[in-house]
C-alpha cells in the first residue's frame, strides 16, 4: 500500500510541475474580433492591464489574425499607452505581415493567417497601477479589409 501512495503523490507533484513551469505565462490575455473584416478608424482596440509587481520583466505581444487575401504587406498601427499616474505616450508600428518575397509570416491556411509579433520585449513598468493600451488602425484607408481579430498579451518573463 505505501507503494501506490507513494506512486500517486509522485504522479500528483509532476502534473503540478508541469502545469505551472511550463509555456509563457500571461497575466493579460484579451482578443477583439474586427466587425465584419474591416478595420476602420472609429474601431480603437482598447486594453486595460493591471500590473502589481513592477519589479519583473515583461514582454508585450500583439497576435493578428487576418485573411490570406490580405491586400498589403504590412500593417501600420498606432499604440497609444496611458500610464496609471496620467502620462500618455503614442507610437506608430509597421507590423510586417509578409517578408519581402510576399511569403505571409506566422501559420497560414486557406481561410485565416495567424501572426505573432512581440510589441516590446524585456519591458518593465515603473509604478504599479491600471495601464491602458489602445490600438488603432494607421493605414491611409478606412476601413482596411482582412483583418479579424487582434489579441492583446502581456506575458510575465519569470525574470526580474
Amino acid at each position: 500500500m505505501p507503494m501506490s501512495k507513494c506512486l500517486l503523490a509522485c504522479a500528483c507533484l509532476a502534473l503540478m510541475f508541469s502545469t505551472s513551469a511550463c509555456g509563457p505565462r500571461y497575466i493579460y490575455d484579451k482578443t477583439h474580433e474586427i466587425p465584419g473584416g474591416q478595420w476602420a478608424y472609429a474601431d480603437s482596440l482598447c486594453y486595460n492591464v493591471d500590473i502589481a509587481d513592477t519589479s519583473r520583466i515583461y514582454s508585450l505581444w500583439l497576435i493578428l489574425e487576418h485573411s490570406p487575401d490580405f491586400a498589403w504587406q504590412n500593417l501600420y498601427v498606432r499604440i497609444h499607452t496611458i500610464f496609471p499616474d496620467g502620462r500618455r505616450l503614442s507610437a506608430p508600428l509597421s507590423l510586417e505581415l509578409a517578408n519581402q518575397g510576399g511569403v505571409w509570416q506566422g501559420e497560414c491556411s486557406r481561410k485565416r493567417c495567424r501572426f505573432r509579433v512581440p510589441i516590446q520585449e524585456r519591458a518593465f513598468f515603473q509604478i504599479p497601477g491600471q495601464y491602458t493600451f489602445t490600438i488603432e488602425q494607421y493605414m491611409r484607408q478606412s476601413p482596411v479589409p482582412g483583418v479579424e481579430r487582434i489579441c492583446f498579451q502581456v506575458e510575465d518573463t519569470g525574470a526580474r
